[in-house]
């Protein structure tokens, strides 16, 4: 019976470990790599084609929505 539950907790501990590795490769992939570490140390920015430029118009109308909402105090419970 141990031994059923060594090889169980072993393919456990397996696929968790493969789990966690594929995880960290697709990160790296789709994250920051190295050159891109670089190229903002040198450059101070990153060169990007796919990037949508921000709207600033459209963030400053939905920050002062934000801000034109009323607020209500905080109950006191004593």
């Amino acid at each position: 019976m141990a031994g059923y539950l060594f090889v169980a907790l072993a393919v456990l501990v397996a696929v968790a470990g493969w789990r966690v590795r594929h995880r960290l490769r697709h990160l790296t992939r789709s994250g920051v790599t190295d050159e891109i570490v670089h190229q903002i140390e040198t450059l101070g920015h990153v060169d990007a084609e796919d990037v949508e430029p921000v709207d600033m118009e459209r963030v400053q109308a939905e920050e002062d929505e934000f801000w034109a909402q009323s607020w209500d105090e905080a109950e006191e419970d004593w």
